[in-house]
């Protein structure tokens, strides 16, 4: 095999003045050069030629040039109530044009906003967002505990084939009123791809701007009511052809039929469009398409010429890639009604999510909805489209090769351009928080570390050819910051995984609370394996809970199915006997931790002692797994398998694979079980600085 050539000194260097990483530590803590040809596909990538060994002394020449004679950095970040700091030439003038439409000096403390930096030095002038951030967000002030969910999997007798929002709504008017909860912490509702989906992953989506109308209730939508004789024939029958299709998915084994569900709910909600709304809700709608301006355009006229030349963009006629060629500024006059009919189903959405919301809230919950924000969007997708200036070309995100992945990860999206998002001034990162926080209490980010720096990985090579790319972390913190206070969200960090050292305590100290789940809670990190960590040496600031959608149901693995399954399909990659032998040794482990706590024996059995267990650490929210409540033992989604496992499209079960209606959860033995263990434990609503533990992240 041929060895990868070393990079030459200027390439270096060049790839350093751009962020990308030369070498890195692996998680054993191996240093491992980065090969010269990822440098320069990763340069390119960002719009610089590091083709050739000159071409590389030109572009870093180029570089060093244009940062001499720059008179203001691209972006400017700094944290509210400071001065703007700027280092400017001798006799320089310069000025902070506000947000509000007020103006201050940069020597003053500016105000938390998206203010604009103006300059002038003799005949240079030049402007550059300013980002004055907050120091740190609050976390939320009273301990609380809720369900963790897939909406598509949390279906009631009156769905349509999958979870919707009204659903939700349901889910959260009871777990609140009846179970004390504080929250519902749901997958993310991103839009998906029209048409049938290579993927069914929610952590794939076509937009993050913007949920999917697959979620709405056809029937909650006011307008549904006036549909005149021939449109309700129509539209009842898409309901009784909706029904039957839940019916096979409660009672028949029928797995999650998105692309059914999507193509009944259009077909009704088509004929919902046609019917005049009253002025009021003419003006709502128009309110909300004033608010959401250019996006939604956008976003519309994707879905429209999705319908017409399919979702893969890539492949359209070479005058619709560019959203602002004159081509497409004419397909949307020709498409008008279906741009329309898109962002009708925006808004709907958005209305419906906005009553769940209230709901949740009424019922007393503290929080109310924890939305997620995926990491990526699908490469032909419509924020692919929309934002493929600001998205690198021809790379992916993915991790590099680690214990539990060998090989890496390649996740398939694209990542950010750091030269691109401050050239934006983070507008771009800003409007998807901005979408993510609305109508919520909290916003998990999947990858949180992704604020920090990806792996890129270029196409058509394997992971371990990628290398990080760094970016600006104070300013992309600093807008989920500023976006968050704003409206007064929580955030959670979903940092598992390899964390870069420090990362964790940078979020903690800017109020991100970080995610603690069971399995990788160890004495001496997940990796040191020495016992289970004690519940007073859990972090405080985090969200606990036991298991995660990527991970095995508590009930798998406390009998050791999940390495049955994974042995199945051929997924093991050590003998089987060595497998099962470690799984049981972690078991055995836990439960003897149990024992130690005094939480077993348990006449609930472990997993009602195991979710007792979180009670006892400080951690401010608790998270129950709903699948781990009803005694499911299959997982939602098996990392690294495609057709062998039937990933996202299973209906929360009980133990024996029998599909639990949402109406059943409340008279469900083993629900109530571990409800309990939150009504007997801490009660819902303690403040978090009341509890007896230690303080730190």
């Amino acid at each position: 095999m041929t060895r990868p050539t070393a990079p030459g000194s200027s390439l270096r260097d060049l790839a350093r003045a751009h962020g990308v990483s030369t070498e890195y530590v692996t998680d054993r803590g191996d240093r491992v050069i980065v090969a010269a040809d990822t440098l320069v596909a990763v340069l390119a990538a960002c719009g610089v030629d590091a083709s050739t060994p000159d071409a590389a002394r030109r572009a870093l020449a180029a570089r060093r040039a244009a940062d001499a004679d720059r008179l203001l950095p691209p972006c400017v970040v700094v944290r509210a109530g400071s001065a703007a700091g700027l280092r400017l030439p001798s006799g320089a003038e310069a000025r902070v044009a506000l947000e509000d439409g007020g103006e201050k000096a940069p020597e003053d403390p500016l105000p938390p906003g998206a203010h604009v930096l103006h300059a002038v030095a003799g005949r240079r002038r030049a402007s550059a967002p300013l980002l004055s951030v907050p120091e740190r967000i609050p976390v939320p002030e009273r301990r609380a505990w809720g369900f963790l969910v897939q909406l598509y999997s949390v279906l009631s007798r009156r769905s349509w084939g999958m979870g919707d929002l009204a659903d939700l709504a349901e889910l959260a008017s009871w777990s609140g009123r009846a179970l004390g909860a504080g929250f519902v912490q749901l997958g993310p509702l991103h839009a998906a791809e029209p048409g049938p989906l290579p993927d069914p992953s929610p952590y794939r989506p076509s937009s993050r701007r913007f949920a999917d109308p697959m979620h709405v209730r056809v029937e909650e939508v006011p307008e549904y009511r006036y549909l005149d004789r021939e449109a309700r024939r129509a539209a009842d029958s898409c309901a009784a052809r909706a029904r039957a299709l839940n019916e096979r998915v409660l009672s028949g084994g029928n797995l999650i039929d998105r692309e059914v569900v999507r193509a009944l709910k259009f077909e009704a909600l088509r004929h919902v469009y046609r019917v005049p709304a009253p002025p009021g809700r003419r003006a709502a709608l128009e309110a909300f398409t004033a608010r959401e301006g250019g996006d939604l355009t956008d976003f519309a006229t994707w879905s429209a010429l999705a319908e017409v030349h399919g979702s893969a963009w890539r492949s359209w006629p070479e005058g619709l890639r560019d959203p602002r060629s004159p081509r497409v500024a004419e397909a949307r006059e020709e498409l008008a009604e279906a741009v329309a009919f898109h962002r009708w189903l925006a808004w709907i959405t958005d209305e419906q999510l906005a009553a769940a919301q209230r709901v949740a809230k009424d019922a007393g919950m503290d929080i109310g909805l924890v939305h997620d924000l995926a990491v990526g969007v699908a490469p032909e997708g419509a924020d692919a489209w929309t934002l493929q200036h600001c998205l690198a070309g021809g790379m992916s995100v993915g991790a590099p090769p680690d214990d539990f992945n060998p090989l890496g990860q390649d996740w398939g999206q694209p990542p950010w351009r750091p030269d691109a998002l401050a050239a934006e001034g983070y507008r771009p990162l800003a409007g998807l928080l901005r979408a993510g926080m609305r109508h919520a209490g909290a916003l998990r980010v999947d990858h949180v570390m992704g604020l920090f720096r990806l792996w890129w990985v270029p196409e058509g090579r394997p992971p371990s050819e990628g290398t990080y790319v760094r970016y600006d972390a104070e300013a992309m913190l600093g807008v989920l910051l500023l976006e968050a206070h704003r409206v007064g969200v929580a955030v959670i960090g979903e940092d598992l995984g390899t964390v870069e050292r420090g990362v964790r305590e940078e979020l903690a100290a800017r109020g991100v609370l970080g995610t603690s789940v069971q399995r990788f809670e160890y004495l001496g990190g997940s990796e040191g394996r020495h016992g289970p960590l004690p519940p007073r040496q859990w972090r405080r600031n985090c969200l606990a809970t036991l298991t995660t959608h990527d991970l095995p149901t508590t009930t798998a693995w406390l009998s050791g199915e999940h390495v049955d399954l994974r042995a199945r399909l051929g997924l093991l990659t050590r003998p089987e006997p060595e497998e099962k032998a470690q799984a049981a040794a972690e078991r055995d482990g836990w439960l003897a931790e149990l024992s130690r706590q005094g939480l077993l024996p348990d006449a609930d059995g472990e997993l009602v002692a195991l979710h007792r267990f979180l009670t006892r650490t400080p951690s401010t929210l608790l998270g129950v797994w709903l699948p781990d409540a009803t005694g499911d033992r299959r997982p939602q989604n098996l990392p690294g398998t495609a057709d062998v496992h039937p990933n996202w499209r299973l209906p929360v079960a009980d133990g024996h694979g029998r599909p639990v209606p949402l109406e059943d959860l409340p008279g469900h033995p083993r629900v109530q079980a571990v409800a309990r263990v939150f009504a007997d434990g801490e009660p819902h609503g303690t403040k978090t600085e009341e509890r007896d533990v230690r303080p730190g992240p």
